[in-house]
Parts: C-alpha cells; structure tokens; sequence
C-alpha cells in the first residue's frame, strides 16, 4: 500500500474510533439506534436478473429471487416536512448468510453519488457511498426508485407501500462509471409492528464477491462496532 493510502486508511481508522464514543452514548440515550432513528420496516423481494455488463461477480452476474427485508428511515430522525438523509437498508437470505446493504440519499453523479444529500422525497436515489473491492474493480451499489414521490414520515410511507408497494431498480457501478441494473427490489407490505430491530452491518455482511474497501468501510467498522455494543444483544427472531 502506498504511503498516501495508509495515511488515508489510518485517517478513516481513526475518524471511526473518535465518531464511535459519541456514536454509543446516542445509541443508550436514542433507543439504541444512534443513526436513524425512525423508520419502518417491510417484507421484500430482490430479483436479479443479470445486466448489460457481466461483472465477474456471480451475485450480480447471475438470476435469483431471494427473500429480503428492507427499512426506510430518517437518518438524523428529523420530522416531516424538514429534509434529512434518508436511508435504504436492505437484508437479503443467503444460502451463506444473510446480505446487508445500507444505502443512503446521494446524487448519481461521478462525484455527487460519494456525498449524502437531504431529501424530503424517499422517492430519490440511494448509494451505498462506500466502494466494494472486487474482481472487476471497486464497485458501488445503488437502489433507483420506481414512483416519482413518496412520503418520508414512516406510517405514511407503511400505509403507502400497503396500498401500491414500492419498487427500485438496483444497479452497480465501477468507479465513477456508468450504473448498471442488475435487480429489482419489491417492498411488499409492512411488518405489523412498524419498526423492529432488525440490525443492518453492510461491513460485516456484503454481498459474496464484494469485499467493503475504501475510506468509508474503514470508517464504519469501528464506528458501527461501537454503536453495537451499546444496543446490547441481538433480539430472538
């Protein structure tokens, strides 16, 4: 590793451990949930399907249709009608494991799909930001929206997906390329009690081929290790 791309990774290393202890003490005081506070939660379906380029990569590369969860969330937990950065998580059944993806409201831009934007809209792109290292290079992924508005609020997003469903259309790029569909994500209905704790690790559960890499996986694992900690231990399923 070059000497700029350690000092990058030690920066990013760093940065995580001094965000992780305010991170826990937000976690204790907000439920446990340091980072998104209000959202809700929903039964999906990921259909992959395979796209215009093959990436080396079997999961992105192959056809499947795999039960998933997905929750739509606030980031800052701010009210309707302020603007936060709004989140995607997403947790596929793997034969393996499970699959989380974590994405978050960002343009789609070479440059703007690196940075989280406020939205008012859930009907808005959302970008994992950070970079998976892979045999066809450091990918990224993405989730397009299907509808042109749909509300931010979680019950009025619940009653939203219960009435039409929702659906994205789920690409990845290389780089700062073009994106590429691959897959579709189908939000079916909402779980009966809104808002579960369902616990997404997009570090510790990537997709198989993919390894998170880059300034923002440094950045998040101990960071997210630490907001773990203080929500306790996994609840029964």
């Amino acid at each position: 590793m070059r000497t700029g791309a350690r000092l990058g990774a030690t920066v990013a290393r760093g940065a995580g451990r001094l965000v992780a202890v305010p991170l826990g003490a937000i976690a204790r005081w907000r439920d446990g949930k340091p980072m998104h506070p209000r959202g809700a939660v929903f039964d999906a379906v990921l259909e992959r399907q395979g796209g215009p380029v093959e990436w080396g990569v079997p999961w992105l590369d192959a056809s499947g249709t795999d039960a998933a969860v997905a929750r739509l969330s606030r980031g800052a937990g701010l009210p309707e009608p302020l603007p936060d950065v709004l989140g995607l998580a997403v947790r596929v059944s793997g034969d393996a494991g499970p699959i989380d993806l974590l994405l978050s409201t960002t343009g789609t831009g070479p440059i703007t799909r690196l940075l989280p934007v406020l939205r008012r809209n859930t009907a808005a792109v959302h970008s994992s930001i950070m970079g998976y290292r892979s045999d066809a290079g450091t990918l990224r992924l993405a989730a397009f929206p299907e509808a042109e508005q749909l509300p931010s609020e979680p019950r009025a997003l619940a009653r939203e997906v219960a009435r039409n469903g929702v659906r994205f259309s789920v690409a990845a790029a290389r780089g700062l390329g073009p994106w590429q569909p691959f897959a579709r994500l189908t939000l079916t209905a909402p779980l009966p009690s809104l808002d579960p704790d369902v616990r997404f690790d997009a570090v510790q559960n990537p997709p198989p081929g993919l390894v998170p890499d880059g300034p923002m996986a440094r950045f998040r694992a101990p960071a997210y290790a630490r907001a773990r900690a203080a929500r306790g231990p996994t609840p029964e399923s």
